[in-house]
């Protein structure tokens, strides 16, 4: 299969065959089993003091001939405050799971080994199967993406693309492929739902394009000011990046030397 390569003025310039991987079946199953795998790692150990709701005076004695023994005065047995030292305190019921200021009865353990497994090969047929999934365009229209104005598909350029270093000079470039709707739907940032709002991320943003390059040094510094848009070299390629949300069929940019090297 062939497709057009295109200059940075959006004029086709070439023709080169697509790599056999553009034309693996897309399997959203391993798809998504790739992406959780990978989200798993992320994942930060979380737990509760271990000594939460233990740290108290209360005492059990429902055993007979105790000086504080609970034995015929019609409440339960349970672990209670005894002493005058706070009066209204008296006989109040601690330590136990359903009492006030009691411990936790199943607190998240530390221990819990959160990383979820998955095969090699599995993993990188789901890589190939996202990867072969960008090359779909009723795909990556499903996820979102604008891509109406854009002539030529998949989107590949001449290496050229990797030597702008300026936001501007990248945004004209998207522009002149078609992709000015696509930069407006990025462009717009959502307040979040939720508590998510106190906890440092308020607003959502949108995915934005893949950028699949060989030399990330300049077009780092460009995309930084895109919305949701990444940078990757074809080694690092990964679920998370091809299909973010499980959803396979991200809008991706790639240079001919960079399709080279998938390819290989």
């Amino acid at each position: 299969m062939k497709v057009d390569v295109i200059d940075l003025q959006g004029n086709v310039v070439e023709k080169i065959d697509l790599p056999k991987v553009f034309s693996e079946p897309v399997r959203q199953d391993l798809i998504t089993r790739a992406f959780l795998a990978a989200m798993s790692n992320n994942r930060q150990a979380y737990g509760s003091d271990p000594m939460a709701g233990k740290r108290t005076a209360a005492r059990y004695f429902g055993m007979r001939h105790h000086r504080y023994s609970m034995m015929n005065r019609e409440i339960a047995r349970l672990p209670r405050l005894h002493g005058k030292t706070v009066p209204f305190l008296n006989w109040t019921v601690r330590f136990v799971p359903h009492a006030v200021k009691g411990r936790e009865a199943h607190p998240p353990l530390v221990e819990k080994i959160w990383t979820q497994k998955i095969n090699d090969k599995e993993r990188r047929k789901a890589i190939h199967s996202a990867l072969a999934a960008t090359s779909i365009k009723e795909l990556v229209e499903s996820r979102g993406h604008r891509i109406s104005g854009v002539k030529t598909f998949p989107i590949v350029v001449e290496d050229s693309l990797q030597k702008i270093s300026k936001t501007k000079e990248l945004i004209a470039f998207l522009e002149k492929i078609g992709l000015q709707k696509e930069l407006e739907r990025i462009s717009e940032k959502k307040i979040r739902a939720g508590r998510g709002k106190m906890r440092g991320r308020k607003y959502k943003t949108k995915t934005g394009p893949l950028f699949v390059v060989t030399e990330t040094k300049e077009i780092n510094k460009a995309s930084e000011n895109i919305p949701g848009s990444d940078v990757c070299v074809p080694k690092n390629l990964s679920a998370l990046l091809l299909a973010p949300g499980t959803q396979p069929g991200r809008l991706t940019i790639f240079t001919k030397s960079a399709l080279r090297q998938l390819g290989e």
